[in-house]
């Protein structure tokens, strides 16, 4: 098997992990031990097999043992803190299953720590099971694209894993600051934020069902107790969202009571300028499943389905736009 730095993108990788040799015990569970972490992470079963199988040779092979443990030292060092983070590449295709699933096997060592922040904090048992299975979620998506197992969006996961991130009902919020554009664009409703004060930035999982008015209410109810429990000095006062579900150009095609156009409603989007790359990949992934399917095969079973696909063919674009409300 390659060295690791024979890839240019994991060597730059592996050495900013050289800080990171000693300090902390890694440990992977095995056996039924596994099991239960990947039940408990809503890994899907089909791909329980493989990552035991593998297991082994992740910790069989020097190299890649030694990765693994500083990336798990790298991720859990910095538990609790808002931050920047490595890059956080793919491993190289030659490495087989056993690179598909090594970042899988980081967030599962990582898991203890996670948990023992969150116990810190008194933060409640089920609120910490629905974050971290955030992580089999993203697996299903991997294995929806690819048909196997594996991992998309490699930094996403880091979010849950370091205590940024919390699963509060059907929306996922950020422990984050107010950037200079929400600022601005606060302050021209008259309200003073400065950048770099708290903020919430607000995330919409997929396979959490329907994006109901009821459901955000919730969740928004559910933060509003959680933060100043458990994160006191930190007080958040603005939620801000960046997502193609904002494009106001989705009100041409869906009708005014439809869950995305009310949950549009919530938001002062940024003022954006005309020549902003457009993103079309966004919404066909989301709603179709696969952000390369060629455009022509974009099924038009339902309005929203109809709306992605005719809006690209009639020449348009789509764009990610960005918005906040106070909370």
């Amino acid at each position: 098997m390659e060295s690791l730095r024979a890839d240019p993108r994991s060597a730059a990788w592996v050495n900013g992990l050289a800080d990171f040799a000693t300090g902390v015990e890694v440990v992977l569970p095995a056996d039924d031990d596994l099991i239960a972490t990947l039940l408990d992470l809503s890994v899907p079963h089909e791909d329980f097999n493989e990552l035991v199988a593998t297991r082994a040779a992740l910790l069989a092979d020097p190299e890649l043992r030694e990765v693994f443990e500083r990336a798990v030292r790298a991720l859990v060092a910095g538990i609790g803190t808002v931050e920047r983070h490595l890059e956080v590449p793919p491993l190289p295709a030659a490495w087989g299953p056993v690179g598909r699933w090594f970042h899988v096997y980081v967030f599962i060592a990582a898991r203890p720590f996670v948990l023992a922040y969150h116990r810190s904090l008194g933060i409640p048992d089920e609120v910490s099971r629905r974050t971290l299975a955030d992580l089999g979620r993203h697996v299903a998506v991997h294995r929806r694209r690819l048909g196997i197992g594996g991992l998309f969006a490699l930094h996403w996961p880091k979010l849950h894993f370091r205590g940024e991130l919390y699963q509060l009902g059907r929306l996922q919020f950020q422990r984050s600051f107010v950037l200079q554009r929400a600022a601005t664009s606060a302050a021209e409703r008259g309200l003073a934020y400065r950048p770099q004060d708290p903020a919430l930035a607000l995330h919409i999982p997929d396979f959490h069902g329907p994006l109901t008015p009821a459901a955000c209410d919730e969740s928004l109810r559910l933060a509003r107790e959680f933060f100043p429990r458990h994160y006191p000095t930190e007080r958040y006062r603005l939620a801000v969202c960046g997502s193609w579900l904002l494009d106001p150009q989705l009100r041409e095609y869906l009708p005014e009571h439809s869950n995305i156009i009310r949950f549009q409603r919530r938001f002062h989007l940024y003022a954006e300028s005309d020549d902003r790359s457009p993103d079309d990949a966004a919404p066909i992934g989301f709603v179709f499943g696969d952000p390369d399917l060629p455009l022509a095969s974009l099924p038009r079973d339902t309005t929203l389905q109809r709306a992605i696909g005719d809006h690209i063919r009639a020449g348009r674009h789509w764009h990610v736009h960005t918005g906040w409300f106070e909370l």
